[in-house]
């Protein structure tokens, strides 16, 4: 049971961070004020002021304007990163009102010249411009399509597929699942939920975290919990997942999740942390979590909202 120390730690955090703690684990109504604030207050705020002009951020879609692939690691910071922060923290979409005709007119991707909102050939660039274009309002009919197309005979899907892969990767699945579930949840459609479905069954006949060939991990990646999480797959990240899917869904946990569940417990650190792991390397506008090792904020919150979904009662919040 998180302590009254914990939550107070927990609580004592940006916005983007804190509307959470008192939504999910306080359910306190203060949560809308809290969330509000993300506009005008901490890391919201700090990444709208970096917006471009023309809608953008770093003169992008995908990579900075001025990167040449000499310095290491992904830059983080142009448009389609930058969106996925502000969407997942929870910035009201309002206060970017015409951002979305911005980015249709001035944005394009580095791949092939493509209209921003058009996507490209990437599971993953797709999957995180249908969920930006459902919150900002933009027409994302042509994406979806894109991903009933092209999901694979094992379920699943694969940035690589461009390349001949016909097998599914961890990774490119799950984000490709968010964006489903981003659809179902915004638009209310049944026409992508069966495909949805194929893809969690393909991440579930796995216990989300070993291969059907061995039962051995994918990787190491797979126990690697760093927020932000971006691209990567986790046990955490595919468990967060799973928790969404199954509050829009009405239905329990699947308990072939039990082996990621044990993963995610045996993190957790006495005091009811969760430590910051390996982040990916690559330019920030700013940091928004501590340095490997330390205790994390953002990790402690998603590890204890898990287990709380997975086991309701037994990891609780106490009164008071």
């Amino acid at each position: 049971m998180p302590s009254k120390a914990l939550i107070e730690w927990l609580r004592d955090s940006d916005p983007a961070l804190r509307w959470q703690v008192e939504r999910d684990l306080l359910h306190e109504p203060a949560w809308q004020a809290t969330r509000a604030s993300i506009a005008t207050e901490g890391f919201g705020a700090r990444l709208l002021a970096r917006q471009d002009p023309d809608g953008q951020w770093a003169g992008g879609a995908f990579f900075p304007a001025d990167f040449d692939r000499s310095e290491p690691g992904q830059p983080w910071t142009a448009t389609t990163w930058s969106l996925n922060a502000l969407r997942e923290w929870g910035l009201d979409p309002a206060i970017l009102r015409g951002t979305a005709e911005l980015l249709a007119e001035n944005s394009r991707w580095e791949y092939e010249d493509l209209p921003y909102w058009g996507g490209e050939v990437d599971c993953c660039i797709n999957a995180w411009t249908v969920a930006n274009g459902l919150w900002l309002g933009a027409d994302i009919t042509g994406i979806v399509d894109w991903f009933l197309e092209h999901q694979l005979p094992d379920g699943g899907w694969n940035c690589e597929w461009v390349e001949g892969s016909t097998r599914s990767s961890f990774h490119s699945t799950l984000n490709s699942l968010k964006a489903l579930l981003a659809y179902e949840a915004t638009t209310g459609g049944s026409e992508t939920r069966a495909a949805r479905r194929s893809g969690e069954e393909y991440l579930l006949r796995r216990g989300l975290i070993r291969r059907i060939s061995t039962g051995e991990a994918p990787g190491p990646w797979v126990g690697n919990f760093a927020y932000p999480f971006r691209w990567s797959y986790s046990a955490l990240n595919a468990a967060e997942y799973f928790r969404q899917a199954s509050l829009l869904d009405g239905t329990p946990p699947d308990q072939r999740m039990a082996g990621a569940i044990e993963t995610i417990q045996a993190a957790r650190q006495p005091d009811g942390t969760w430590l910051q792991g390996a982040p990916q390397p690559g330019r920030v506008w700013f940091e928004v979590d501590v340095p490997s090792g330390e205790p994390s904020k953002w990790l402690t919150l998603f590890g204890t909202r898990v287990l709380a979904w997975w086991a309701p009662g037994v990891v609780s919040v106490p009164d008071g």
